[in-house]
């Protein structure tokens, strides 16, 4: 067993978090929406006049989800906890909840945050335990699982390189993305925090790989850079939900939302930016190419891989109809 969360740290938790709870259940602003720079630093809130996800369920495989928390109940739909064996997959260790809320928390609910998908759907797929360590076997039955049960974006934030690099040594992981991909299913995964150069899948695996970039849009310090075809999100101050009980992410923080920096961060916004070109009736091939292909990297930074995913030019190039490549 190894650690497997793209995570690097808590990066403090936000004033005023109390507020993101308050008016639970009202029509209006997301009281929090203010401090998610990330929101703009993917041109989000343009692409959402063009689509906001109708309905298509991202499948978040890590350590499970908040279920009855006041941002994400009314987008869940039926997971699985493959580490207990239970059909409630409960969020036993907070991250899986904040990958969660930057893919689909529900938007313009009064409450929070606004999630990168305003009207996706999320899955929660449990295979990280408490202290988020998984499993070979494990990790590859979520992911299968979610392609067979209805999920079209399945978001990996997983990324030390210990357990990543022996489930891509033994090939079984580029199976289970092929797997899903053969299902209709858009497998993003985070690049890893080691702050090192690797090519961590088998080349032509359809899977769409994610590094993490700061607000000034340069590569994080800590992101791992080189996957074939991989592009860059925010990854750096990025708020979100979080368990509103006693979890070891929220130990000194129940207050539903707080930052985290990680490529696991990054991976969960392109996933929405996935499922945002699935909603407008692009293939996944077409969804995957437009990202690639309309990404910003000005500067011409290596590390940024294509560059920074721009949500509302993907979703206009992918409107002005792309090719339909054998894989991504």
């Amino acid at each position: 067993m190894r650690r497997a969360l793209a995570l690097v740290a808590v990066t403090g938790l936000v004033a005023g978090l109390a507020a993101g709870l308050a008016g639970c259940g009202s029509d209006g602003p997301d009281p929090l929406r203010g401090q998610q720079w990330a929101l703009g630093g993917l041109n989000l809130p343009g692409a959402w006049d063009q689509s906001r996800g109708g309905d298509i369920v991202v499948a978040v495989v890590d350590t499970g989800v908040d279920l009855g928390h006041p941002d994400l109940k009314d987008h869940l739909v039926d997971g699985y906890d493959f580490v207990a064996g239970d059909e409630e997959a409960a969020d036993q260790n907070g991250h899986g909840t904040h990958v969660a809320g930057i893919a689909a928390a529900v938007t313009d609910n009064g409450v929070g945050v606004a999630g990168g998908a305003p009207e996706a759907k999320i899955m929660p797929v449990r295979v990280l335990s408490t202290l988020g360590a998984g499993d070979n076997a494990t990790i590859i039955k979520g992911v299968m699982w979610a392609a067979d049960h209805g999920a079209k974006v399945i978001n990996l934030s997983l990324g030390e390189s210990g357990l990543m690099s022996r489930l891509l040594k033994g090939g079984v992981l580029n199976q289970a993305i092929q797997y899903a991909w053969n299902k209709g299913a858009v497998v993003v995964a985070a690049a890893g925090n080691d702050a090192t150069i690797k090519q961590p899948y088998k080349v032509g695996t359809p899977v769409l790989v994610v590094g993490a970039s700061d607000p000034q849009g340069r590569p994080a310090s800590f992101t791992n850079v080189g996957a074939e075809g991989q592009v860059s999100a925010p990854g750096v101050g990025i708020l979100s939900t979080l368990p509103t009980y006693a979890t070891p992410e929220t130990v000194k923080n129940t207050s539903g939302y707080g930052k985290l920096d990680g490529t696991s961060m990054a991976a969960p916004y392109v996933s929405a930016v996935v499922a945002l070109l699935l909603a407008q009736g692009r293939t996944p091939a077409e969804a995957v190419q437009a990202i690639r292909t309309t990404a910003r990297n000005p500067s011409g930074d290596p590390r940024l891989g294509a560059g920074v995913v721009d949500a509302r030019a993907a979703l206009s190039e992918a409107t002005a109809g792309l090719g339909r490549p054998a894989h991504p």
